[in-house]
């Protein structure tokens, strides 16, 4: 699924229109890139979380080569999947809401 699937989904079971709803996922994607940057957790129950944690600085190397490369230190975001979301993933026929497809 791509991010315009998304929004013709959203368009939809909203009864909004495209550009209505490409605003609202670019407003929510954009909320969410915000909040992440600033080191902060994204809960979203019965999904799941994001949250930010940092990589520290290492010696990596160059698989081609073998030559040894400096890894700067960065943030990663990561996703703890919630219950409900796992079980709807893991289940032979996940939960479709009517209202989105």
């Amino acid at each position: 699924m791509t991010k315009i699937d998304i929004v013709n989904r959203v368009a939809e079971a909203a009864g909004l229109t495209q550009v209505k709803a490409e605003e609202a996922v670019d407003c929510i994607l954009a909320l969410v890139k915000h909040t992440l940057g600033e080191g902060e957790g994204v809960i979203l129950r019965r999904f799941g979380s994001f949250y930010v944690t940092r990589k520290g600085a290492r010696i990596g190397r160059n698989p081609k080569t073998g030559e040894e490369a400096k890894i700067p230190p960065r943030k990663v975001v990561r996703f703890k999947s919630g219950k409900y979301f796992r079980d709807a993933v893991n289940s032979a026929t996940p939960e479709r809401p009517n209202t989105v497809w």
